[in-house]
């Protein structure tokens, strides 16, 4: 028999963070504990004055670096703080009514990793090998990155072990968990893990980082809640840069179809892409792509610093990620004003979802598109509402529910 799948995140909107970068943590892992993870608390408060009520969390497990090189699930980072400091975060969380998610990294660790060590000291073949993945006699590194060896999430006791680790946190009071790379050991491999998780935590949100593929085919064959909606991300921004609505139109189609199935998590930004409003230089076309990831079915996240209008640019070498993962003041009122208008701007657009709380599964139909723009159409049990966006910088008219509805350049109009 399946289980049931939790319904509460039909109505979160997740603020997703990057801890060792918010709080401006050491580059490499530090042999004394620092504890800053309570500095998070000090923004429970602005994220629901956002109008967010979930925390989506990077990686808080001790590593060698960067988060996702884990070299301990059980414990803190101790750039970050210790159990303690974690326990005092969540305790903050549940009595404001928000939502933590945690980064479930389980595909790789670190090269350094006792399970690694185990392995290469026994060889392929063995008990203690066969916890991870080889090629040609030696470990495999998750994207050809060797400080990044792939466990073989295929052995029974890798499964063990990584079910003990995501209801260790769950036991302790998380709300789910996003998993790491999901799409490199593939859907079968995470099935038997999902279900075991899901038997004792059947509340619980699973959220995998699937970029390409077959999205609704890995949830169904995972049995996880959702995926990520990388297809319309990159829509959005690429279409609005382009000014080519067909190009989101066919996205949107493709969406639609997925959220038949299933919830999945939008976004405009994250930790591993250069940020939108370095995409979109534009102030008016990032409007257009706020008001798409507020209004559009799927779970929102907000990468943070996008609502402040932060820029920086993902680049491919050792420093790379820095420029999207940057240190953030002690509390809000650190915040320069050059962002509040941005900010105002998401509360507006979250706010609308909020009266609308159908959006999440609604049904979207895109009722035009042309040269200069898009009308779509989303309706659900709740009512329906109409958007209209126009990609140009002239006026243009656009038909929703068989009605004429004008835009002036670059904006949109909500409808109903």
């Amino acid at each position: 028999m399946t289980a049931p799948k939790p319904t509460w995140p039909d109505s979160v909107i997740w603020w997703h963070c990057y801890p060792l970068g918010f709080v401006g943590a050491e580059r490499h892992r530090i042999d004394h504990i620092e504890h800053r993870l309570g500095r998070l608390g000090n923004w429970l408060g602005y994220l629901i004055e956002l109008g967010a009520n979930g925390l989506l969390l990077g990686p808080i497990f001790d590593s060698a670096s960067h988060g996702y090189d884990t070299l301990d699930h059980y414990r803190i980072d101790a750039r970050l703080g210790d159990e303690a400091d974690f326990d005092a975060l969540l305790a903050a969380t549940k009595a404001r009514g928000v939502r933590v998610l945690l980064d479930g990294v389980f595909n790789h660790v670190s090269a350094d990793h006792e399970i690694v060590t185990r392995a290469i000291a026994s060889g392929p073949g063995s008990v203690d090998g066969d916890w991870i993945r080889w090629v040609d006699g030696y470990p495999r590194g998750f994207e050809g990155n060797l400080d990044l060896v792939e466990l073989n999430l295929a052995n029974p006791a890798v499964q063990d072990y990584v079910v003990d680790v995501m209801s260790h946190w769950l036991d302790r009071g998380i709300d789910g968990w996003r998993l790491d790379a999901a799409y490199a050991p593939g859907a079968d491999a995470w099935a038997p893990i999902v279900a075991r998780v899901r038997a004792d935590h059947p509340d619980a949100w699973l959220l995998a980082e699937v970029i390409h593929g077959d999205y609704a085919g890995f949830q169904a064959a995972s049995g996880v809640d959702s995926v990520t909606q990388y297809e319309l991300w990159k829509a959005i921004w690429s279409s609005l840069s382009d000014r080519n609505p067909h190009e989101l139109a066919w996205s949107l189609q493709r969406h639609a179809e997925f959220c038949e199935s299933f919830r999945p998590q939008t976004f405009l930004g994250n930790h591993d892409v250069t940020r939108i409003a370095t995409r979109l230089d534009d102030p008016a076309r990032l409007r257009l792509a706020t008001v798409l990831l507020g209004l559009l079915p799927g779970v929102p996240s907000v990468y943070a610093g996008d609502e402040q209008g932060f820029t920086g640019e993902k680049t491919e070498n050792s420093t790379g990620d820095d420029a999207v993962r940057p240190p953030f003041p002690e509390d809000p009122a650190g915040l320069l004003g050059f962002g509040r208008p941005v900010f105002e701007h998401y509360q507006e657009v979250l706010g609308l979802r909020r009266r609308h709380p159908w959006l999440v599964s609604a049904r979207l139909t895109v009722a035009e598109v042309t040269q200069e723009g898009l009308a779509i159409e989303l309706s659900g049990d709740g009512g329906r509402l109409g958007l209209a966006l126009n990609f140009t910088d002239r006026p243009v008219v656009l038909h929703l529910w068989d009605a004429e509805v004008r835009i002036d350049g670059c904006d949109y109009r909500v409808v109903g």
